[in-house]
């Protein structure tokens, strides 16, 4: 049985099965890098978790459809690894909201992606991707039984044709092993605060980590995401439309201790994938997101086994470096990817971001 309203784009949103299992297939890569970041850095993961629900509910009715909300995941991964501290994760998702804003206003969202080239965009991918697994290894040593066994489910699950949702069920049994070992959480709204986790602090590293994140940001969740919605839904939404609202989500996200968030065409791909036609899907999360902030805190969080997360982040980084090189089909290409990604692990993102760019430019003058 479906039931229906109308959004405030004049489409109806349907809340059925299918559009439940839209939501739970936009979860899949969302919640274990949220967890990760909750687990690894001071971020308070019921604030994060009330952010992703409430704007998930609201570009949901503002556009009629399934739109992903994630976290920037450049950003996230250079959190969850130790290259950024919160202050400077908070500071960059302001930053990165105010040119998000600022770009989509302007209308330059398109231009930006003609000069950085997507074979760049993607060798930041990689990076972010080599340095969630080289995590993973340092907290699954830890633990190897624990990994080991980790591990087997997540191959015995793609051997059986389920491996998108292997991070989902590693996630859940670790949450099963937290709750056993913590006892059950008692629900507790998280509370309204300004910058609860700490104020933000601007260093060069949180620019580079937030230069080579919006390269992403405006391929991927911007330029990328319109041309699906066209596709996928036959509905025209501008890219620089959708800079705006992700410049809106950051700005109004942050300050309230949420992470930089933004749009995605794989979430919006994989919502499609599992049922979502409306952004009924998109409520349907918001509301769980909310729920599972209640719950997110304390003991049951700290509890958490780090050698399963480790295995989250294995399943997270390689989803991430498959997607970077699905679209490459060119020497000249993949050697950017890699070099890109090869600089950004060994020495940063930014410094990588900015060596790609140039080259990409050099060698597009040369053709």
């Amino acid at each position: 049985m479906a039931y229906s309203v109308e959004s405030r784009a004049g489409r109806d949103l349907e809340f059925s099965a299918g559009e439940l299992t839209g939501a739970l297939g936009d979860s899949v890569t969302v919640l274990p890098l949220l967890v990760a970041l909750g687990a690894t850095t001071s971020v308070s993961l019921p604030h994060v978790l009330l952010g992703f629900g409430v704007f998930q509910i609201v570009w949901g009715l503002y556009y009629g459809l399934p739109l992903s909300v994630e976290p920037m995941k450049a950003l996230v991964g250079l959190a969850i690894v130790g290259a950024l501290s919160y202050a400077e994760l908070a500071a960059a998702g302001l930053l990165a909201g105010g040119v998000l804003l600022v770009v989509g206003r302007l209308g330059l969202v398109g231009r930006l992606q003609q000069v950085v080239g997507e074979p760049v965009i993607r060798g930041v991918q990689f990076a972010v991707a080599l340095l969630l697994l080289e995590a993973a290894v340092d907290l699954s040593v830890g633990n190897p039984p624990v990994a080991a066994t980790g591990l087997a489910v997540v191959g015995l699950l793609a051997l059986v044709g389920h491996a998108r949702t292997s991070a989902l069920v590693v996630l859940g049994l670790g949450a099963v092993a937290a709750v056993a070992t913590a006892g059950v959480p008692t629900p507790t709204a998280p509370a309204l605060a300004v910058f609860p986790a700490g104020r933000p602090a601007l260093s060069a590293a949180a620019i580079e980590g937030t230069v080579a994140q919006l390269g992403m940001t405006i391929g991927n969740a911007a330029i990328a995401t319109a041309l699906l919605c066209g596709d996928l839904y036959d509905r025209e939404v501008s890219a620089d439309a959708l800079s705006r609202s992700m410049g809106v989500t950051c700005l109004a996200a942050v300050p309230l201790g949420g992470v930089p968030m933004c749009h995605g065409s794989g979430g919006l791909a994989g919502k499609y994938a599992f049922g979502a036609r409306t952004g009924g899907a998109n409520v349907l999360l918001g509301v769980g997101y909310l729920a599972l902030a209640l719950v997110a805190a304390g003991a049951a969080l700290a509890a958490f086994p780090m050698a399963l997360l480790g295995v989250l982040l294995v399943v997270v980084g390689g989803q991430l470096a498959r997607a970077a090189f699905d679209p490459v089909d060119d020497r000249r290409s993949l050697a950017l990817v890699v070099g890109v990604g090869a600089v950004g692990a060994a020495v940063n993102v930014g410094v990588a971001f900015v060596a790609g760019a140039v080259a990409f430019w050099l060698l597009s003058r040369a053709e």
